[in-house]
């Protein structure tokens, strides 16, 4: 007796999976090029303008919340221009959908600014906090830079060389803000997040587009 014809596979259709494999392996390989420079500028900027007011506050209580409320508005301003980034390279009526790199990229840099707020949390004394005159916790500042550090050189692992750079850079603060006592840590919070962020802005707006 004759053996039963196999069936045929559709050669196309093989085709079209062979190129879908190929095409999410390769965007799974590339760099998140969409760090947004002047969203960095941007949120640098407002840092510096946060600074300059927390030397205002009255209490340790006030200025942790400012900081904070400037985590959550620099956030937005990042969010807001990378997005409007990444839409630039889509065609008008294509649907927006996070490429692989840039999943990887918000990732690798969420963890630690997680870790960042929990520690806040933990260190923050709520007696007395919001009395005049009360101390800022000394390792908040360092604490801050650091993980922030952490989280950018994790997420730039996935994006061009400019942003592990950058994380090396508050890593740095951090850990000089942490092991000695007398620098300010609003000093350095200021050249963290402002001047360290503006720079990197440029050199990204400069070498790969705003």
């Amino acid at each position: 007796m004759a053996a039963p014809l196999r069936k045929v596979p559709d050669l196309q259709d093989r085709a079209l999976r062979d190129l879908s494999f190929i095409r999410q392996t390769m965007e799974s390989a590339s760099a998140f090029t969409d760090v947004p420079g002047w969203g960095l500028i941007g949120v640098g900027a407002s840092a510096l303008v946060t600074t300059w007011v927390a030397t205002f506050m009255e209490s340790a209580g006030a200025w942790i919340a400012l900081w904070l409320v400037e985590a959550v508005f620099a956030a937005s301003i990042a969010l807001v221009a990378i997005h409007r980034k990444m839409r630039r390279r889509l065609a008008p009526d294509a649907s927006f959908v996070l490429s692989m790199p840039a999943r990887k990229f918000l990732l690798g840099f969420w963890p630690a600014i997680v870790a960042g707020a929990v520690i806040t949390f933990a260190v923050i004394e709520p007696v007395g906090i919001w009395e005049a005159g009360s101390a800022v916790p000394r390792v908040l500042p360092g604490v801050w830079l650091l993980l922030y550090g952490v989280g950018v050189m994790t997420a730039g692992a996935y994006s061009v060389r400019a942003v592990p750079l950058m994380g090396l850079a508050f890593m740095a603060l951090g850990t000089l803000t942490l092991l000695i006592p007398p620098l300010s840590g609003t000093l350095f919070l200021a050249l963290g997040f402002g001047v360290v962020q503006i720079g990197f802005g440029i050199w990204i707006v400069r070498r790969h587009g705003g």
